[in-house]
This record gives C-alpha cells, sequence and structure tokens, in this order.
C-alpha cells in the first residue's frame, strides 16, 4: 500500500486555502480542493477525508497528489485536457465536400444527395445538411468556396 504524500503548509498557503473553502463566491471544484489539502495538512488519512467530505476516494488522491507537486497553482486551475479530436460527422462532412467539389459523378451531370449518399455510405439527409451548412444546392454547379467572391 502506498503513502500518501505528506501536505505541509506555510502559514501564506494556509491562509489562501482557508479563504478558498470559506470563499462564496469561489467556485464549489476550489472549495472541495481546498478543503482536501486543508484536512491532509491536518493529518487526515485520504479515505477519512473522503468520508468527511462525501467524494471518491480517486479524487482525494488526485489533489493531495498535484497539490504536492505543484502548491496552490495545481489545484487551483484545472490541467489541461487532450486534443478534441475530429468526430467521424466531420470526417463524413469533409468527405461530402471534396467528393462534391472535386470529383464527377459516375454519370454525366450532377451529383445528387442520393447519388453522393450512395457513394459513400450515408444518408441523403447528412449530404443535404453539409451541402446546406456550406451553400451548395442539388442541380447546380457548384463553386468551391475559395471561388465563392461577393457580387458588387
Amino acid at each position: 500500500m502506498r503513502a500518501a504524500p505528506a501536505i505541509m503548509l506555510s502559514d501564506a498557503e494556509r491562509a489562501t486555502l482557508e479563504r478558498w473553502a470559506r470563499g462564496r463566491s469561489t467556485p464549489a471544484r476550489l472549495v472541495l480542493r481546498s478543503k482536501i489539502v486543508l484536512l491532509a495538512a491536518a493529518g487526515m488519512r485520504n479515505n477519512e477525508i473522503s468520508l468527511e467530505l462525501r467524494c471518491a476516494a480517486k479524487t482525494i488522491c488526485l489533489w493531495r497528489k498535484r497539490f504536492a507537486e505543484q502548491r496552490l497553482a495545481g489545484i487551483e486551475k484545472d490541467a489541461p485536457r487532450g486534443i478534441a479530436r475530429t468526430s467521424r460527422s466531420q470526417t463524413l462532412a469533409q468527405q461530402i465536400l471534396d467528393k462534391t467539389l472535386h470529383e464527377p459523378p459516375p454519370r454525366p451531370g450532377r451529383w445528387s444527395t442520393r447519388t453522393l449518399a450512395a457513394a459513400l455510405g450515408t444518408s441523403p439527409a447528412m449530404v443535404q445538411r453539409v451541402w446546406k451548412a456550406h451553400g451548395l444546392v442539388a442541380g447546380k454547379k457548384p463553386v468551391p468556396p475559395a471561388l465563392n467572391f461577393p457580387s458588387a
């Protein structure tokens, strides 16, 4: 079993944490984090803090460790999150645009929502939404967005 890091506070840190823990306009997440650190500094174990504050032991471990490593700055702001991944619908929307603007349909003429949807394995409604969002109209020759100039 691993031992939780011991928390020793300076007078300035204790004053700041107590202000955050009592603050009415302090965000709730910072109030909780402050209380965790204050109880840890008072010598309480993680499971005791968990029972006292009615939160998960994992939460106690996270903020106790973060405070031990980064002090006040570690609990004041959230850690950066990972980069958002491109969703499947965004990827599909890009495929719809690429095919509409840069590839000819299998038969002479223009792409229809049905033929493009069948070519990409999606629904005609999805094709219609993407076209509408980008100002494309079924049955008209698409103009690439870079070439859309406002009329004078």
